[in-house]
This record gives structure tokens, C-alpha cells and sequence, in this order.
């Protein structure tokens, strides 16, 4: 007659351990951290030694480890012991409990003789995974434990479960709002695109009329319409355009030496017959105030910015800012207006593509661009770009453009 060891005693399993495990998973938020909660309670009656979640993977079809956590005595060696994948295999294909328990052999070691309580992951009748539970070397389960294992994944498949629901209601609200976007884009596009159109075809067949002689100053009158309006089409295009090249990563930076004050004269002359109201003040606290960077990529962000002032802040006079920083090294650009201003609540938004302020005025109009864009070119300079507002004072944009060394003559 041989003598077995004598089965470890657990501690009962009481309603105030079911009752505490269902607290944890009522406060928890992500399903890992309070599964790690609900696991240290559950050891304290279920002695285990590893244990693992395993979850399918709806892209490739097959369970994969989404959680695994060694506490007992195969801790030591992790990478060597059993985590149950045979049994959460069986769990998923079946949809049932699994239990593997080797009879005890005491001429092999512990970490050899794994017992394994597999258990089905669920939100309603959908298996998502599989829990496994493993002691190495013994006791066996009691049924009281299985059934206590049991409900822990019910908690555990319905956290995970709504978790994944909550995701996957983002993603759909994520594309309900960019076919919102792309329905006000078209919106946006069929106005700006059909405006210029209909000021180009009216001024045309007016001229054409032929029961009609306009005089040369007339003809000249309508003709600057027209280019303008053409030249507004052919802007709107290029932005387009710029905005998926950009995106795409397609643009290509031709990276030169680059004097900013003479850059912002050229641009102050241009702008005084573009927006002859509006005041311009440029201050280089450093000279010479160089980068580099491609001259005409760097004209459009700045343009786009004036563009901007413009058309939100209109008779406001801009002004500019050059200041070197030495933590980190660069250039710091500030243009600011003195305009209403952008709510707090919408500044986050302000550089993403399409996005206009929906509490702006209806009877400007635009496509969401100009600050895409100006963001893009100025972290294709390896920069920055970000914006302050205070309502009724003006917004003012922070351009950081990092140093960077260059051998080429600055001309």
C-alpha cells in the first residue's frame, strides 16, 4: 500500500468573493487591468500556477495569446512551461469546458505534470476565446473551483465582449463622421467650384453677346474677373491636389538655404495687391534669420496662414514674428491676428483635413485646407506647427522649424 500525499486544503469559495470579483469588473474600464484585479482575488481560492486568455484574431483566424501571467511555481522558467494551447483550442472549436489532469507521477518534476482547466470566453452565444488555468504538478480541480473558474471567464468574455462592441462603435461613428466630411466636402466643392464657373461662363457670353458692343474699359473689367475667378478654380484644384500628394507622401521637399526676412518682403509685396486692406508687420529679432527648407513650400504654408487672417479676420492687421531658440535649436514663426479669435473647443481640429469651424460665419467659405496643408509641408521640414486663441483676440500660430546644417553658400 503506498501513501499519497494528502490533498491541500483551499479556502471556501464565499459569496463575498463572487460578490467582490463582480465589483472589479463593474469598475473596470479596459478589460486587461481588471481582469489582473479580478485574477489576484480569484488565486486566493483557486490556486493556480499560470494562467493565459487567449482571444481569436478576426484578421488571420486563429487564437493568439492576448494575456498570459506566471505566479506559481512554473515561474522560474516561463519560457519553458505549458500555457495550455492544446486545451484552448479544444475550448474554442467545442464552445465547452476542457479538463487535463495527468494522474500524479512523482518520478517526473512538477512542471512536467500540467493540470489545465480550459474555459470558453463568451458574449451570449459568440465564443471569443478561451481562459486556461494550470497547476503544475496538482491538486486536482474540485468541482466547486470549476464552477467558481467557470464564472470568472463569463466576467472576463463579457469584458472583453464590451470592449470589443465599443470599439467597434467607434469605428463605425469614426466613419459615419468621415462620410459626414466627404458628404460636406462635396457640399463645400460643388459651391466653390461652381461659383467661379458661373462668374467665368456669365462674363463670357456676356462679351460674346452679339447685339451687344462693350467699350475697352468694360471688356477689361470683365476679363480681370474672369482670370481672377480662373485663377481662384486653378487654387482650389491645387489644393486638392496638394492635399492627397501630401497625404500620400508623394510630395517631394527640395531642401535649400533659406533667408526669411527676404521671403516675408516677397510675400508682403504680393500681398498688398491680393489683400490691399490689410496692415503687414514683420520683426526678425535675429539676423540673419536662416533655414533650411524649400522656399516654395514654405511661401505656400505662410500664404496659406495670411489666407487665412483674411478670410476669418477681416481689416485685421497681421503680424509676424521671427525669433531663434536655442531649447531646442530652430526658428520660432509666430503670425498673429486680432480677429474673434477660435472656441478652445475646436482648436484641436483645426489642422485636420476638411474641417471647418462650424460656428463660423455660413457666407464664408472654404474647403478646409489651407491649415492641412501648412501642417503637412511644416512636418515634412521636420517642424511644428500649433495654434492659440483667446476669444475675441486673435489667434496666433507658433511655426518651430528645427536647425539643421548645410554646407551650400546662403545666398
Amino acid at each position: 500500500m503506498t501513501n499519497r500525499a494528502p490533498e491541500p486544503q483551499f479556502p471556501p469559495i464565499l459569496l463575498d468573493d463572487v460578490y467582490l470579483i463582480c465589483q472589479l469588473a463593474r469598475q473596470g474600464r479596459a478589460w486587461r487591468p481588471a481582469l489582473v484585479q479580478i485574477l489576484k482575488q480569484v488565486r486566493k481560492t483557486i490556486i493556480y500556477d499560470n494562467v493565459a486568455v487567449y482571444l481569436l484574431d478576426r484578421t488571420t483566424g486563429t487564437l493568439e495569446v492576448s494575456y498570459a501571467k506566471s505566479v506559481g511555481r512554473g515561474r522560474s522558467s516561463e519560457a519553458d512551461v505549458a500555457w495550455g494551447e492544446v486545451a484552448a483550442g479544444l475550448v474554442f472549436q467545442t464552445g465547452e469546458r476542457v479538463l487535463q489532469e495527468p494522474e500524479p507521477n512523482p518520478n517526473l518534476d512538477r512542471l512536467q505534470q500540467p493540470f489545465i482547466l480550459g474555459l470558453p470566453l463568451k458574449l451570449d452565444q459568440e465564443t471569443l476565446g478561451a481562459m486556461v488555468f494550470i497547476r503544475f504538478g496538482g491538486p486536482h480541480y474540485t468541482p466547486e473551483q470549476i464552477d467558481y473558474a467557470g464564472f470568472t471567464a463569463q466576467l472576463a468574455g463579457c469584458l472583453i465582449g464590451v470592449q470589443e462592441l465599443k470599439q467597434q462603435l467607434s469605428t463605425v461613428e469614426t466613419l459615419k463622421q468621415m462620410l459626414d466630411i466627404q458628404g460636406d466636402l462635396i457640399s463645400i466643392l460643388s459651391h466653390e467650384i461652381r461659383n467661379p464657373l458661373g462668374f467665368i461662363k456669365g462674363y463670357t457670353s456676356t462679351l460674346l453677346r452679339a447685339d451687344t458692343e462693350w467699350d475697352a474699359q468694360t471688356q477689361h473689367e470683365f476679363l480681370t474677373i474672369i482670370e481672377s475667378e480662373t485663377d481662384r478654380l486653378e487654387r482650389l484644384l491645387e489644393n486638392l491636389l496638394d492635399s492627397a500628394r501630401l497625404e500620400s507622401g508623394q510630395t517631394v521637399i527640395k531642401f535649400l538655404p533659406v533667408r526669411l526676412e527676404a521671403l516675408f518682403n516677397d510675400m508682403k509685396e504680393r500681398a498688398r495687391l491680393q489683400y490691399p486692406d490689410m496692415a503687414i508687420e514683420v520683426t526678425v529679432e535675429t539676423t540673419p534669420a536662416t533655414v533650411l527648407g524649400d522656399p516654395r513650400r514654405l511661401t505656400q504654408v505662410f500664404e496659406n496662414l495670411l489666407s487665412n487672417a483674411a478670410k476669418y479676420a477681416p481689416g485685421s492687421p497681421v503680424h509676424i514674428s521671427v525669433q531663434r531658440m536655442d531649447a531646442p535649436k530652430g526658428i520660432l514663426i509666430r503670425f498673429s491676428d486680432h480677429g474673434p479669435g477660435i472656441p478652445e473647443k475646436h482648436l484641436p481640429f483645426i489642422f485636420e483635413r476638411f474641417f471647418r469651424n462650424p460656428e463660423q460665419n455660413l457666407q464664408i467659405y472654404g474647403t478646409g485646407l489651407g491649415l492641412y496643408i501648412a501642417r503637412q509641408i511644416v512636418l515634412a521640414h521636420h517642424g511644428r506647427i500649433t495654434a492659440t486663441s483667446e476669444a475675441g483676440q486673435g489667434v496666433t500660430f507658433h511655426i518651430f522649424l528645427p536647425e539643421q546644417t548645410f554646407d551650400a553658400p546662403v545666398a
